[in-house]
């Protein structure tokens, strides 16, 4: 069972080893709310998992640090336990899903770790890894499910009950749970009327469905770009302690994720990953009461895939009503798009781009299509946009986000 003093033994033992990432206010992220961030995307190897991953394997035995670690990762956690492997002198193989992103196989063999790459997702790569540890016998830390690694995770709640005895609400991402069971247990053990939230993507809510049907279930298929928190099934450690001890488990879509991975560029010059960012996306879109409270944001990591960034950040321009698309119905005769363009530019609105098509289905035979993206400010903008453009009796026929 998990206790608190082994909590403060991990807070004892990490001590000159983790970064201490001090809470960042960032009244921005819900005007309506006193938000401040736990930035782990800071924390050395970009999440939080080294602290898990760390205590872990400093309680191991000789006998079983002599056999070499084994692990299973959607990436933060491959790092941790590569680091802390490292430090202590032993070998370790992490296997990773094939479609993990580079950086975070090339940062896990950086740290001094042998990678094996299995086809799949994460339960892909934990089946593989179970494996391998009973064909080797390797010595098997868990990536969530683990008392040890929990009581590492939970460092963060002693952190930020210390830096802010007086926060009132906690948003903490979620994949297999480790970290919410080990944050959750912490806050809740010095102070019961905390209110901690765990935040999953909506597709992948393993947890939240396990919670509301009140028994571990395993989702048939995950799909996500939060491939951190990417995980079918909850551990039965953690499903216990987030049933015992969290409020409630929300969820966000993959638009709302990508409006806060871009919020925190523009407003915190902070770069979050997808699962880093779930707990901010609950905060904006008022997943939970945090009105007038003061809350924190736990930002769990920072590997983003730099590949997918620029799509991410245009998904979340799009959710942000920082651009927007709209296809209008005209007649094919001169002036049309003129017309069009002046509407957007007295407006202020600045036009992307320009796709004319005559082709299309519209109702009348001598019509064309125009499509046209352009940058806004808000919602508020894109409203009088399409205000003006109808009272110049132009027709819309799809707008995009």
């Amino acid at each position: 069972m998990l206790r608190l003093d082994a909590i403060y033994k991990a807070a004892h033992v990490l001590r000159e080893v983790i970064r201490h990432t001090e809470l960042i206010y960032a009244p921005q992220i819900n005007p309506e709310s006193m938000v401040y961030l736990k930035p782990e995307n800071l924390q050395f190897t970009g999440s939080f998992k080294l602290r898990g991953a760390y205590y872990k394997i400093s309680q191991l035995s000789d006998e079983e640090k002599a056999r070499g670690v084994i692990a299973c990762s959607a990436g933060n956690h491959a790092q941790g336990v590569a680091l802390a492997a490292t430090k202590s002198g032993i070998q370790s193989l992490i296997c990773l899903p094939e479609g993990a992103p580079i950086s975070k196989v090339e940062a896990t063999k950086h740290f001094g770790a042998n990678v094996c790459l299995v086809p799949g997702v994460y339960d892909d790569a934990y089946q593989r890894a179970l494996q391998l540890r009973d064909e080797k016998g390797y010595t098997f830390v868990h990536p969530f499910d683990d008392e040890n690694v929990i009581a590492g995770q939970g460092t963060i709640g002693l952190e930020i009950l210390d830096e802010m005895p007086d926060v009132e609400v906690v948003l903490v991402p979620v994949g297999g749970g480790g970290l919410i069971s080990g944050v959750a247990f912490a806050l809740k053990s010095l102070n019961p009327s905390i209110k901690v939230y765990g935040v999953q993507a909506e597709r992948a809510a393993s947890m939240a469905q396990s919670i509301q049907h009140a028994r571990i279930e395993r989702l048939d298929a995950v799909s996500t770009f939060a491939d951190g928190i990417a995980v079918k099934e909850p551990g039965a450690h953690t499903f216990d302690l987030v049933n015992q001890y969290v409020d409630g488990i929300v969820t966000v879509t993959e638009d709302e994720i990508a409006a806060a991975i871009l919020a925190l560029i523009e407003r915190q010059k902070m770069v979050a990953e997808g699962a880093g960012a779930v707990a901010v996306a609950a905060a904006m879109f008022n997943k939970v009461p945090v009105a007038g409270k003061k809350t924190v944001c736990v930002v769990s990591g920072g590997n983003i895939d730099v590949t997918i960034l620029s799509r991410v950040i245009s998904r979340g321009m799009a959710k942000s009503g920082r651009t927007y698309a709209v296809t209008l119905d005209l007649l094919d005769k001169p002036g049309q798009l003129l017309g069009v363009s002046r509407i957007i530019a007295e407006q202020g609105g600045n036009v992307i781009s320009v796709h004319h098509e005559r082709n299309t289905e519209s109702t009348d035979v001598t019509g064309c299509a125009l499509r046209v993206v352009m940058e806004t400010r808000n919602e508020e903008h894109i409203a009088s946009i399409r205000q003006k453009l109808t009272e110049a009796g132009y027709v819309i026929m799809k707008q995009a986000r």
